[in-house]
């Protein structure tokens, strides 16, 4: 084998080993549960070079592969953990592995992968530090010297805080506060710096490492990232939520009772303004052809990865995905912005992950926003008629035009004013040809119960299985100002009833109806109307494959 990494099934081992295997190397992947070869799957990538091999660098390591480039990115990295678990993997486990790669006959490099903090700790030892940051102090020294005693190639890479899809600790927990409005005050003070590098950069650099020069050790960061409180701001406005103004320093959190500021007391040391010997990699990354994206470009993509993965609790149904201006505020757009077949507009009180279902069984590309001030979009300032005219700016195609529930009156408006630019409209459930919510059901979708409303009971509501779908809005009615505006926006779709009902006789493009039997229309058209049995006011989550059949009668969208 050319190389062997350990830690393979970690957030960046995985990366690594999918970079050696895309050069063609053959990579043995040390694992205790392969957890490793279903993810490389779902990336796509050619494992015909890998091999899995069992092993716990707990213990002794024996009968491996014989290889030349050894990658240990085995870590125990959490907080809170007991001193003897975070030593067995973070010491322990890194000399086992050296002492294993010194008896190698065709040793070339072992890369021994640590945090960007440790190595700058010259000697100190902070009694506030945790086990996680004391046995990789610990461990970082032990290497260095054990190296040296046994003449093994060693390069000791330090990356900072390393992001991309998949990564949901660290900072990652702080981003999720922040998108659900529970971060008040920024910890730190306004010159902290806790700098970033991408994953997908990372594995780069990773793997050039071998073939350089032995004497080098690398601190892998961007020295260009921005301030904390900056960098909160970046990923404030990317997403659309409010910012917090206020900064905290590390030593009066400290000071206080976690209960008040839910800070992680073993994070603290983490909130520093030092900055880091980075002139050797940027040379090493120049040298050997690598540029990391822009900070603020890596922290916006993250921000989008975060969101559409509900940081770690879900799975993302489509991509691309992420955020757009749209109208002045930022909509969180899911699937094709140019080139769809299908625009798919949801109706309340979910968002644009109602259409997951459907979406599978459509041809061609969808486009699936969430309505400004809805779902994860921000409001945005505008009518909701030009937030949408403004959403169909970049689209070349005349795709078909759904709609559901409260979502059809704008639809039918963008209709009527634009028909050249729709090929057909396709009205699921309308509301305002529908019998109105009685009071006890306004009264449930009132804005303080939103709020607080659990998945299981929001499912049993709308009469819907508790999917995915049901549990992505119920996450989102608990974001600050999402249930109030949903409430709002059901009273204003309640008082358009009439309005919206005449747009019908004059609407210039095709237009077909679908209901479930089980949530008939009240009020008679002069139009095709579509009826699924057994089907209630969310078809496209109870009967996804019956409604696609309707939608594909509607005929293809008319070319661009």
């Amino acid at each position: 084998m050319d190389a062997i990494v350990f830690g393979a099934t970690g957030f960046i081992g995985r990366s690594l080993v999918a970079e050696l295997l895309a050069r063609g190397q053959r990579v043995a992947a040390a694992v205790r549960n392969d957890t490793l070869t279903p993810w490389l799957a779902s990336q796509d990538v050619d494992t015909r070079g890998l091999e899995i091999v069992t092993a716990d660098i707990t213990r002794p390591l024996a009968d491996l592969p014989d290889v030349r480039d050894v990658y240990n990115a085995a870590a125990r990295f959490a907080f809170g953990l007991g001193e003897r678990e975070a030593r067995a993997v973070n010491v322990t486990g890194a000399l086992h592995v050296l002492e294993w790669a010194a008896t190698l006959p065709r040793l070339r490099r072992l890369v021994h992968i640590t945090g960007y903090r440790v190595s700058a700790a010259d000697g100190r030892h902070d009694a506030a530090l945790g086990a996680y940051e004391t046995s990789k102090i610990e461990a970082d020294r032990a290497v260095r010297a054990r190296a040296e005693a046994l003449s093994v190639p060693l390069t000791v890479a330090n990356p900072s805080t390393v992001i991309g899809p998949g990564q949901y600790i660290g900072l990652a927990t702080m981003v999720e506060d922040l998108w659900n409005g529970r971060l008040p005050f920024v910890p730190g003070a306004s010159d902290t710096f806790l700098p970033i590098t991408t994953v997908d950069h990372l594995a780069r650099f990773l793997a050039e490492i071998p073939a350089s020069p032995v004497g080098e050790h690398y601190w892998v960061l961007d020295d260009d990232t921005p301030l904390l409180p900056e960098l909160i701001g970046t990923m404030a406005a990317h997403m659309g939520v409010r910012a917090p103004r206020l900064t905290v320093p590390a030593g009066l959190l400290r000071r206080l009772p976690r209960r008040l500021t839910g800070a992680d007391p073993e994070t603290l040391s983490f909130l520093s303004n030092d900055r880091y010997p980075t002139a050797s990699a940027r040379a090493f990354a120049a040298r050997v052809g690598l540029e990391a994206p822009p900070a603020t470009d890596a922290l916006r993509a993250w921000a989008d990865d975060l969101v559409a993965a509900r940081f770690g609790s879900a799975s993302p149904w489509r991509s691309p995905y992420g955020f757009h201006t749209v109208a002045g505020g930022q909509t969180w757009v899911t699937g094709d912005r140019r080139d769809p077949s299908h625009v798919l507009l949801h109706g309340l009180p979910m968002n644009a992950d109602l259409w997951a279902p459907l979406a599978d069984h459509l041809p061609g590309p969808v486009l699936a926003p969430d309505l400004p001030g809805l779902g994860r979009s921000a409001p945005s300032g505008r009518p909701l008629d030009a937030w949408l005219a403004e959403l169909m700016g970049p689209v070349r195609t005349r795709p078909v035009l759904v709609a559901h529930s409260l979502a059809c009156g704008p639809a039918l408006r963008f209709a009527a004013d634009h028909p050249d630019r729709v090929g057909e409209l396709v009205l699921v459930s309308p509301a305002f040809l529908q019998a109105p919510a009685s009071r006890p059901a306004r009264s449930v979708l009132a804005a303080p119960v939103l709020r607080r409303m659990p998945a299981p009971r929001l499912a049993a509501l709308l009469g819907v299985p508790e999917g995915p779908e049901v549990r992505s809005a119920a996450a989102d009615l608990g974001r600050p100002g999402v249930a109030r505006r949903v409430a709002a926006s059901l009273r204003g779709a309640v008082a358009e009833r009439r309005e919206v009902r005449a747009l019908l006789e004059r609407v210039d493009v095709p237009v077909r109806i679908v209901v479930g039997s089980e949530d008939p229309l009240v009020e008679a058209v002069d139009l095709p109307v579509a009826r699924i049995a057994g089907a209630g006011h969310y078809p496209q989550l109870t009967h996804p494959a019956e409604l696609a059949r309707h939608l594909a009668a509607a005929g293809a969208p008319a070319g661009a």
